[in-house]
Formats: C-alpha cells, structure tokens, sequence
C-alpha cells in the first residue's frame, strides 16, 4: 500500500501532481519560517546569555588568582558605550570573554563598532576618555551584537578595586544575565506569537483538496478497501509532500539565514552564528512537519471511516452560540478588577493580569466562529448583490471553517496589539528629553560620597569650551533631614534657565542637577533659600558637577569628555538628560519592532493560509460553480463571492483582535502604572494596513484559477 500511495501521490495525473506541487511548496514556506523562528529564539537567547560576559557575577575560589571587574555604562551621542575595568592579581587570573589576554595597565580593547567611532570623531570628543595603548579588537564572544560598543581597559588592582561596581571573579561568564525561566518565559512568548500561525498554515496546506481525496477514498472503500489500506494511502500521500516540503525548507533557511541575521529584531542584529540550529530543533521539524501532515490526513477521513457513502451525506454544522464571548468578558473583568485591587508583589500582580490576558485570548479564538457567524448575518441583511448574499450565507453556514484559517491573524495581532500598545506609553511618559529643549543641553556628573574634590582648574577648562554657558559645583546640603533639596548652590550661578533664588538669598537648596527627578527645567522656578552662609558654602563636599551647553553635540561630548579624563573614578557617566532614558527606550523600541516583525509575519502566513483555503474550496466547488456559470452567473460574480468569503472574516477579525488587544493595554497600564493609553505611532497601522492589503492581494492572485477550473466540462456528472 505504501507503493500504492507513493503512485497516487506522484503518477496520479495532472491533478494530482499539481496538489503534491502546492502543498509541498505551502509546507516548504511554512518549515522555512518555522526553521527560521526555533534559529531566531536561539538567536535572541545566545544574546541574553553573552550579557553574562559583561555583566558577571562575584565569584571566589579560594587562594586562586582573581580579577578585579567594574562595568559601567557610558554615553555618546545617545548611544551607549559599556566601559569595563580590569586588573588581575596573578598569572592565573581569568581573562575577559572575547579577547586574547587581560589588557595590562594603559592598555585597552575595543569592539569594532566602538573603533569606527573613534577613528570618526576628534579624540576630545571620545578617544580622550580611554588614554592608552590600543592592543586590539574585542571579538564576537565578548559582544551581544555586532553594533555593540564596548571597551575593556587595564589598570592596577589598586586602582580597578576602588571603582564603583568593582568585584573580584576567578571565572568569567558561567552565570546567565536573567535567570533562565525568565528568559524561556520571554521567547516562549515571542515564539508563540509566530509559531501558532505557522502551525495553521501547514495544517492547512495538508489538509488541501481534503474533500476531493475523501470521495475517491470512499470510492476505494466500495470496491473493497480497508480502513487500515485508505489510512495508509492517505498518510503516504500527505507524508510525501510534506518531506519534500520540509526539505525545501532547510534549503530556503540555510540560504536565507546570513541576511535575515542582519535584520535588527530586537533593535540589535544578530551574528550570523546566532541563528543556528541545536540537534532537537532541526529533529523537531524534520520529522514533525511529516507526522503533522500525516495526522492531519488521519483526520480528514474520519468521515470516511464511518461509511464509504459517509461523504456525500454532508450537512450544516451546528451554528456557534453567544455563551462563547464569556472568556472574553471575563478576562476584561479580571483586568478592570485590577484597576482598583493591584497587589503589592510581583507575583500577585502576575496572578492577576495573566490570567485577565489568557483569558481573552482564549475567548478570541473561541468567540471567532460566533463573530463570523454574526458578521456574515449582518452582511446578508444588507446584501443587494448575488456574489454578497451567496458569500453570506456560505459563512453563516459553516463560520467555523471561514474562521479557521484566519485564527492564527486574531491572535498574533491581539499580543501585538498588547505589546506596541504598553510599549508606546511607556516610551511617551519616559522617553528622553525633547531635542532642542534645555535640559537637552546639561551635562552632569554625580560623584560618590568618598569622591576626591575636583580640582578648581577643572571649571576653568570647562568654561572655556566653546558653547559652554557655564560650570558650576552643586554642594552637599548638610541639612538634608529638614532641607527641601538635597544640594546647595549659590544663587549667582544658576542660570536663569533653570530658575532663582527666593527673595534676599544667597544660598538656594536646589535639586542635584537644578532639575527636580521627572520634571523639565522651567525659568519661573524659585529654588528655598538655604540657611547655608555664601563663605561656608565652598568648604562643602561636591555632589555634582553641572555644565550648562548650548546643546549641540560637540560641545556635549567635549564636556563629558573632559569630565572623565578629570574625574576617572565616576559612578555614573556624565548624563545628559535622556541618555539613560533613550536607552531604555530604545530598549522598549527593540521588543516593539520584535511585536512588529511578528504582526508582518502573522499576516504573510495568513494570507498564505487563505490562499491555500481558496485554492482548497475552489477545487472542491467547481462543479457547483461550473453549474453557476452555465445557469448564466458571469464570472466576475463568481470571483465576488471567493473573495467577500475570504476577506470579510479577515478584516473583522483584524478589527476585532486590534481593538480588544488596545483595551487590554489600557486597563493593564491603568491598573499598573496609572497610565492612560496612548495611541500607537502611525507605523503600526501602516504596518497592519499594508500586511492586510498584502493577504488580499495573495486572495486576488489565486482567482484567476476559478475561470480555468469551471468550465463547462466540469460540469458533468462523474
């Protein structure tokens, strides 16, 4: 029987050729994607774990030789730079991940990215931040992503020990950056959001022309065929596509694999090393494309296996109920619920807003054969024309079927929808600072308690900078148990940008950076009067250093840049309002353009889906619309109700997971920041109208194949 199945599929006719041809090309898409997910979670996981090269833990061996270790994080231009310090103790100390041997002292590396900086920019604007002898280049291990900058310096265990951050380690990049369920959790998510659609559409792709087969299996069965027999004919039939497909998809994913890792998911690209594939992964689809196929084939005749004759007893499913909008209520109760009772914990607040967000999830993809049903109603009300009535009263027929191809679409642009919804908010309400506005143009750098003074050259040289204002030392308040403001600052160098002193003072308590913490820099601002005398003022420790600019870039990073060659020992960099907020935000942005690959994808595998479907339905109908067309319906009409079949479901479902996947953001940034939601950039709906369009135009292309298969030699009875 397997001989058997293996002609069938392969020797016969046109027909059958043809459906072996289009299901092994929709499985070779669909394993191609799918090959392409499992390499881009093991891609974006290889990034999560190369954080523990930057980001080690402490760690102790006994009398082993140790390095000293200090990250910190530094700033150009917007753009982040990891600054890393490093000073063994002995012969047997660690190296750094990514580089031959520990930089001595006056020696450092730097990763390609950060070396096309430096030989772009003038070295007081960079270079003099890393005085040294440049030793080499910091290699892939070391780095997240090629873009990544980062510099490894060597100094004296003396001087690296008294860092901020400074730990000893005797290994080097055993332990994760996240915890590992915290990362599953999260490409769990990512992947979810892409493998779902894609496991429909290889569903779909077997299950083509599933009517057609089911008759000539009954047919098989009257002239004496087993059940046992048709099963395997079936699954041979099924499996042979599916292994030719799966093959072609290793094929397009090795080919393929380089240029989609230079595509900047997360906000960084991959090396081209990172979209590999572990032994399970390629075993998975190897061998699970096949058997998927296989059982979907099983499926498909279980009418079969009732009767011979069960084919052709075909009746109006059951239509779907309104208690299936029931998840969906509830979930948005348990979300609105939340609004008023958030738990204190983490944890609680997990318990309560994923259960809210499954829950409508869940009643998305159960409440889709109800809306269809409802939408196809509503259609036929108002229908005047033939090729409308006839779409609607299909749909409302069986909505299951017109839902089903399309379930994958509604819950991909749902979590999209969730995500670029929380994540536009988030980057709204703490973006970075306004170009062009004042605190655009502060540098300021906070020094630690146990700090050195800085010397009185240092604001000499600042001021002297061309497009600095001016350079100030803000003072430790020693009353900062009743003070309104931690520092101190004579009144005559604030400048009138950031506000005055109160009527009569000399001394003002004013804020480390003479910008209060989420606030904007405001010249109607009176800073209290500090009951600090002007001549004890100077006798204070320093807690910042604020540089007044005009803004432009060059003056910035001059600024900053002297900062540090001065003041080496710096916690936090020289900031400039926005960097550390520009970093998040990108951040956010990088996870935002991740949920957008994912709306793209879902909706090219939609459209595929719905191809295959038409091309399905098409094939199972054409007598009756052969039948049509010889009654005197033209064409055209024909192509009307195919496509009304096709795109109306779509187009309320994407209504319907867009809008319920906004309210969800809403309530969950109500609920758990006191956020009110603000509408996704104009991008996103581009992104959705366009993908949309895409999945029609995919329908458009397969109608011509209705005028080719109606005619009216179909029309005869076999």
């Amino acid at each position: 029987m397997i001989r058997f199945g293996l002609r069938l599929a392969v020797a016969g006719g046109r027909e059958a050729l043809t459906r072996l041809i289009v299901i092994a090309a929709a499985v070779a898409i669909g394993s191609g994607l799918l090959l392409t997910t499992l390499a881009g979670v093991n891609a974006v996981n290889a990034q999560l774990t190369r954080y523990a090269s930057v980001y080690p833990n402490a760690s102790t061996g006994g009398d082993a030789d140790s390095l000293w270790w200090s990250t910190r994080e530094d700033y150009f231009h917007g753009k982040q730079i990891i600054r890393i310090d490093v000073a063994p103790t002995g012969p047997d100390a660690p190296t750094p991940t990514g580089v031959p041997s520990t930089p001595g002292p006056g020696e450092y590396y730097a990763s390609p990215a950060l070396r096309k900086l430096l030989a772009a920019h003038p070295a007081d604007q960079l270079a003099d931040r890393y005085p040294g002898r440049d030793i080499g280049t910091v290699g892939p291990a070391g780095l997240t992503s090629p873009d990544t900058m980062l510099v490894i310096r060597g100094g004296t265990p003396d001087e690296v020990a008294t860092l901020p951050s400074a730990r000893q380690l005797t290994t080097v990049g055993d332990t994760p950056a996240l915890p590992e369920t915290t990362v599953n959790l999260i490409l769990s998510v990512i992947a979810g959001g892409l493998l779902f659609p894609l496991l429909i559409f290889v569903g779909t792709a077997t299950r083509l022309n599933a009517a057609r087969r089911e008759q000539r299996f009954a047919a098989m069965r009257l002239v004496g065929a087993t059940p046992k027999q048709i099963s395997v004919v079936a699954a041979v039939e099924a499996t042979t596509a599916a292994v030719v497909g799966t093959a072609v998809g290793f094929g397009l994913f090795y080919a393929f694999r380089g240029p989609m890792a230079g595509i900047p998911f997360t906000g960084m690209p991959f090396f081209p090393s990172d979209m590999s594939l572990g032994v399970l992964d390629a075993l998975l689809v190897a061998l699970g494309v096949p058997a998927g196929a296989a059982v979907a084939a099983q499926v498909s005749l279980r009418r079969v296996r009732i009767s011979p004759l069960g084919v052709t007893r075909r009746v109006t499913p059951r239509a779907p109920r309104a208690y299936r909008l029931i998840p969906i209520l509830l979930g948005v109760a348990v979300l609105f619920f939340a609004i008023g009772f958030r738990p204190p914990t983490s944890d609680g607040q997990a318990a309560v807003f994923l259960p809210g967000l499954l829950l409508i999830m869940a009643g998305l993809i159960l409440a889709g054969p109800w809306l269809t049903m409802v939408g196809a109603r509503v259609m036929a009300r108002f229908a005047n024309r033939p090729a409308t009535l006839i779409a609607a009263r299909r749909l409302a027929d069986n909505p299951k079927a017109g839902f089903r191809a399309i379930s994958g679409i509604m819950l991909a642009l749902f979590v999209t929808s969730v995500a670029v919804g929380v994540i536009t908010t988030i980057v709204a309400n703490r973006g970075p600072a306004p170009v062009g506005s004042t605190e655009a143009g502060q540098v300021s750098l906070y020094l630690p308690e146990d700090a050195p003074a800085p010397p009185d050259s240092l604001f000499t040289d600042l001021r002297s900078i061309t497009g600095v204002r001016s350079a100030f030392a803000v003072r430790e308040n020693p009353d900062r148990m009743s003070a309104s403001e931690p520092g101190l600052i004579a009144c005559a160098e604030i400048p009138s940008a950031y506000g005055r002193c109160a009527e009569g003072a000399t001394v003002a308590e004013v804020a480390t950076g003479l910008i209060p913490f989420r606030e904007s820099a405001s010249s109607t601002r009176v800073w209290p009067a500090a009951s600090v005398p002007l001549g004890d003022l100077q006798q204070l420790p320093v807690m910042s250093i604020v540089v007044d600019t005009d803004g432009s870039a060059a003056t910035i990073e001059r600024s900053r840049t002297m900062l540090e060659a001065a003041l080496p020992a710096f916690q936090v960099a020289p900031n400039v309002p926005g960097d550390f907020e520009s970093e998040f935000a990108n951040t956010l942005r990088g996870w935002e353009q991740l949920a957008n690959v994912i709306i793209i994808a879902s909706l090219a595998l939609g459209g595929c889906s719905l191809a295959v479907s038409v091309i399905g339905g098409l094939t199972e109908r054409r007598r009756p619309f052969s039948l049509l067309r010889l009654s005197g319906a033209p064409a055209r009409v024909l192509r009307r109700v195919v496509a009304l079949e096709s795109a109306v479901p779509m187009l309320a479902v994407a209504a319907v997971a867009i809008g319920m996947g906004l309210l969800a953001a809403h309530l969950f940034l109500r609920a758990q920041m006191g956020y009110t939601l603000i509408a996704p950039e104009p991008r996103f709906y581009v992104i959705v109208v366009v993908g949309l369009a895409a999945c029609l135009g995919v329908i458009a292309s397969t109608l011509p194949l209705l005028e080719r298969i109606t005619g009216p030699e179909t029309a005869r009875s076999e």
